[in-house]
């Protein structure tokens, strides 16, 4: 396996702080950590996350196999073994054959019983028609800055079943020309996507407050203002609305959606298309079975979602690269992108179906190792650190296609109080303080990503 990492001195100071002043307070309520050989068994029929080991097949051959019989596997190392999110049935099925699975720790942390008032849930975690108040709220009270577009549908919209439009906002000093949903505009392009994967809370949040961030700071923080008189800045808070709502329809223990709402004949979380395998480059059948988390869908780009999306960024980025997979983008390519996912802490840059390095790998790997002297987070490309591969992931479709260099950030630790897809409202306050920097590095690079054009 190709892999480009970071040494890991910044990441485990940061890393063994946070997880010593967790503990303390876990340990003082009586809880357990993830990944925690002290770890109380979890509740009949509740998910949790466990490390699963075979006597006979190195991790990399285990976690395929799991993939293909539907495991839900999960980002990051491999220390204790193949992480899985799984329910002690598929615990026990698993035993069955032989391997290894211990228990890591809970999927969820206990907050206060509350009502999903104000549009949040979980502790403070905005529900998608609180991201869509919050959209035309900022759209309404800053026309100079934001301006609010609808790109696309959600699968339950498309059938007339209630659902939402899928939102994107401009945010930029507005000039004549600026924010059109078309490669017009002199202005380079930075778009930032995320709760693709609707379970995923921390990337929605991240979205929420780099809006806030962006329009509350113009003309007082002269980075943000040189950014934004520069650049648009496209943020897609809500990638899966349909998603989202199943997600939060239980305000104090989250359900574990990760796919879109399409109805596919499967019961609970095993309905939907996983929207992070569907995209039009290099979709692969394979990816999952129909109830598996990985089911790419019925074929390339069937669902509205990355329909909306796919057509959204093919409008407002120019192609600059030739259509062959190993084709370099030319040096006049303009924009960024990145889609927000968790967790592993990983900087992941183009390809991810692939260990062959793409084109502009030079390039490609500054801009992630400039992201991640701002979070701390190991850089990767294809699948290091992941587990798997991705083949039809929104970020190789960008560049794939378009030329346009697209990241993914895995947001959040592997173990301590904030791991996991549903961490405690409080780590977002870490959560920002890392990436926010990224976002800005990221974003500076849109104006000129491929200077040496290797």
């Amino acid at each position: 396996m190709t892999r480009f990492a970071l040494p890991r001195r910044w990441h485990l100071r940061r890393l063994l702080a946070a997880t010593t002043a967790v503990l303390l307070s876990l340990l003082g309520a009586g809880m357990a950590l993830p990944g925690s050989a002290a770890a109380a068994v979890p509740d009949e029929g509740e998910p949790a996350y466990y490390d699963v080991t075979s006597p006979s097949t190195a991790a990399t051959g285990l976690a395929a196999d799991l993939i293909q019989r539907g495991y839900d596997v999960l980002e990051g190392p491999q220390t204790h073994g193949v992480p899985i999110l799984a329910t002690t049935a598929d615990a026990q099925r698993l035993r069955s054959r032989g391997l290894t699975v211990r228990y890591a720790g809970p999927l969820h942390q206990p907050v206060s019983s509350s009502l999903q008032a104000g549009g949040t849930f979980y502790g403070g975690y905005h529900t998608t028609a609180g991201h869509e108040a919050h959209n035309q709220q900022v759209a309404s009270a800053r026309p100079d800055l934001v301006v609010l577009r609808t790109i696309g549908q959600s699968w339950l919209k498309t059938q007339g079943r209630g659902g939402h439009d899928i939102q994107a906002l401009c945010i930029t000093k507005v000039k004549a020309g600026d924010c059109a949903t078309n490669t017009g505009g002199a202005k380079p392009k930075f778009t930032l996507m995320a709760q693709m994967h609707a379970r995923e809370l921390a990337t929605g949040e991240l979205a929420y407050m780099w809006i806030d961030y962006l329009v509350n700071n113009y003309g007082g923080n002269a980075d943000v203002t040189r950014l934004m008189d520069t650049t648009e800045l496209w943020v897609i808070p809500i990638a899966n609305p349909d998603g989202v709502d199943i997600v939060s329809s239980n305000s104090t223990r989250p359900v574990s959606q990760r796919k879109n709402a399409h109805d596919n004949g499967c019961s609970g979380t095993g309905r939907g298309v996983d929207l992070n395998r569907n995209s039009s480059y290099h979709w692969d059948v394979n990816q999952g079975t129909r109830c598996s988390e990985t089911y790419p869908g019925t074929s390339a780009a069937s669902e509205p979602e990355t329909q909306g999306i796919q057509n959204f960024l093919a409008g407002i980025y120019r192609d600059t690269k030739p259509s062959a997979d190993f084709s370099a983008a030319t040096t006049d390519t303009t924009g960024a992108f990145v889609t927000l996912h968790s967790y592993a802490e990983l900087d992941i840059y183009p390809y991810g179906w692939t260990n062959t390095l793409a084109p502009n790998n030079d390039d490609l790997r500054t801009i992630a190792t400039a992201m991640s002297r701002a979070n701390h987070y190991d850089v990767v490309h294809g699948d290091g650190g992941l587990n798997y591969f991705a083949p039809g992931a929104t970020d190789d479709w960008i560049y794939g296609t378009r030329g346009v260099p697209g990241y993914t950030i895995e947001v959040g630790p592997n173990a301590s109080g904030c791991s996991g897809f549903f961490p405690r409202y409080s780590c977002m306050s870490s959560f920002w303080s890392l990436n926010m920097p990224a976002f800005i590095a990221l974003a500076n690079a849109a104006a000129h990503p491929y200077p040496t054009g290797h």
